[in-house]
């Protein structure tokens, strides 16, 4: 269960940046007038973390979906976890919730993981 919390959160701390900069270029590409430096920048940049976006929010569904599963959660809680991905600055308030979640259920979730060797 360490290592499947583990790679959600990074992955919801991945997917939630790339929403935070999708948005900015976003702002750029459609908030400035058409030909600016600037606005190409925003042009390139949503073409550029939008297919990386895609990519690595399909990751983040399967391991969010696999991880609700066996924390045994509602439907109702999976499509929101879900949906946070693809809403700016809300993964990272779902994933805080995620967390305390687990950490709740999951007491030995609140013990740091312990090195082997």
């Amino acid at each position: 269960m360490r290592k499947l919390f583990t790679t959600y959160r990074v992955l919801a701390l991945v997917v939630g940046l790339l929403l935070v900069a999708l948005a900015a270029g976003m702002v750029l590409k459609y908030g400035l007038s058409e030909g600016g430096s600037l606005q190409t920048f925003g042009d390139s940049l949503t073409s550029v973390v939008a297919v990386i976006h895609g990519w690595v929010y399909i990751v983040y569904v399967v391991v969010a979906f696999l991880l609700s599963r066996r924390a045994r959660w509602s439907l109702g809680f999976l499509v929101v976890m879900l949906l946070a991905g693809l809403i700016p600055l809300l993964i990272f308030w779902v994933e805080h919730r995620v967390a305390s979640r687990l950490r709740t259920e999951h007491p030995e979730l609140r013990q740091p993981a312990r090195a082997t060797g």
